[in-house]
């Protein structure tokens, strides 16, 4: 039965530390599907990290048979035993026997941390007796309740994004060690003026550069706790080209740190190697 379980959680892409202790530290569930971003690539490189740095045990859970894939993310079982997970999704149509295990988790009041485009994780067709997940991102993590809601855009691909600490949040410590500013890829999303919600804390502010159209500063990065009192974690960076950088790497394991109730790392080892090009979006054959 041990080794049929270990079949199991190799085919579903999960890392244990090589700690004989490892089985006592927290099981964390990346969620991975988005078309665009490669999350499925840098989310298996951060968990490695995590997973060597820290000794959290890791699951990776992927789109089958690709990232094109809207109907499938095989293994969200492993979300019950889960205490933290962690979706980069993008416009899912899952089944509701998966989304049902989405449910039980945030209903559970766990802890939740989301990345860019989950804030529309999901689209299913008007009339679809799932079409209300179309909004879920604002339930669980307090971003617009889908693309496109509340004004929730982008200011084009061309752009780019300046970041800086809000100085109310700066002793926050998911911000520790983390740069004053700093520069990511991620072309800015819009949230305001809605939203994060009134309760968020705002962490970072995004200023855009190149913007297509005339852009306001937008919040990059807050905590909240959504109506179930799970400990949310929500940034809209997110680009492949983020996570090679080191005051982004930084805040997202701190950010892990956080929602796991946890300190963040006395020492901070150095740049991380996260290193992963931008595809954009890519059809697959047959889809």
């Amino acid at each position: 039965m041990l080794i049929r379980r270990r079949e199991l959680l190799s085919a579903v892409g999960v890392l244990s530390a090589p700690s004989a202790f490892a089985w006592k530290q927290p099981y964390i569930v990346f969620v991975c599907g988005d078309h665009e971003y490669s999350g499925e690539q840098t989310l298996a490189l951060l968990a490695r990290e995590i997973t060597r740095l820290y000794q959290f045990r890791c699951t990776v859970l992927k789109s089958e048979p690709d990232q094109n894939s809207e109907t499938n993310i095989p293994g969200l079982d492993e979300l019950n035993k889960a205490d933290l997970a962690v979706f980069f999704l993008r416009w899912r149509r899952l089944p509701e026997e998966q989304v049902a295990h989405i449910e039980r988790y945030m209903k559970a009041g766990k802890p939740m941390f989301g990345f860019r485009t989950t804030s529309h994780a999901f689209n299913y067709p008007p009339g679809h007796p799932l079409v209300a997940w179309n909004a879920w991102g604002a339930e669980a993590f307090g971003t617009p309740p889908g693309w496109g809601k509340d004004g929730h855009t982008h200011f084009g691909h061309q752009a780019s994004t300046d970041v800086r600490i809000i100085p109310e949040a700066a002793r926050h410590p998911i911000l520790t060690g983390v740069a004053a500013e700093f520069h990511v890829r991620s072309w800015l999303y819009r949230v305001l003026p809605k939203w994060p919600p009134a309760d968020a804390e705002r962490l970072l502010m995004g200023k855009c550069v190149n913007p297509n159209k005339p852009a306001e500063d937008n919040p990059v990065a807050w905590t909240w706790r959504n109506r179930y009192g799970g400990r949310v974690f929500f940034t809209t960076m997110g680009h492949p080209e983020d996570f090679s950088v080191e005051p982004f790497q930084r805040l997202v394991v701190n950010a892990i740190h956080w929602c796991l109730d946890r300190k963040p790392p006395r020492k901070w080892p150095g740049l991380l190697p996260i290193n992963v090009s931008y595809r954009g979006i890519v059809k697959s054959s047959g889809i």
